[in-house]
């Protein structure tokens, strides 16, 4: 199934401004995209990112382990999210470098724990996790079909110049 996912190039900035900033303890940030999604004729899907939440300074989690944990206020807000605007849900975090991201096996094993719970919010919608580099995305969606992570096939970055680019180029 072709996945694209679509986001306007001034949301996506304030969302790498907000992702880049420090943060107490902490080593990196993450937030929450939340979209729209849109079945296409051909059967494939459209994302489109209506808005960005970040997570609350407060809701991260001491661990040492990892560049950032969120604790269990962060999920319950972005779950609250969901169920309010009835629209998917994509967390996001950033590498900084360029070239295509990649997910760690930490990102993986908690995106397959966390990413099934909204849709205990919002059963019909699908959901995921992205990673963005400076130039690059990748990410998985969970459809409500299957509940299992899925790759996400094309980014398009609307803005001016348009930028587009397949998930495994």
């Amino acid at each position: 199934m072709n996945i694209t996912f679509r986001i306007e190039r001034k949301l996506l900035d304030r969302a790498r401004a907000d992702l880049r900033r420090r943060h107490r303890f902490a080593h990196e940030r993450v937030g929450f995209f939340l979209a729209k999604p849109a079945e296409l004729p051909s059967g494939g899907i459209t994302l489109s990112v209506t808005d960005y939440h970040p997570v609350d300074d407060d809701h991260y989690v001491r661990d040492d382990t990892v560049g950032a944990m969120m604790g269990s206020a962060a999920i319950s807000k972005a779950l609250e999210v969901a169920y309010r605007s009835q629209a998917s849900m994509f967390h996001v975090h950033l590498h900084e470098h360029e070239g295509m991201p990649a997910f760690s096996r930490t990102d993986n094993r908690e995106n397959a724990k966390f990413v099934p719970d909204f849709f205990k919010v919002v059963p019909n919608l699908p959901h995921g996790a992205v990673v963005w580099s400076i130039d690059r995305a990748c990410g998985n969606c969970w459809l409500p079909s299957t509940r299992q992570p899925t790759a996400i096939s094309d980014f398009v970055e609307v803005g001016a110049p348009l930028r587009w680019w397949p998930w495994r180029s």
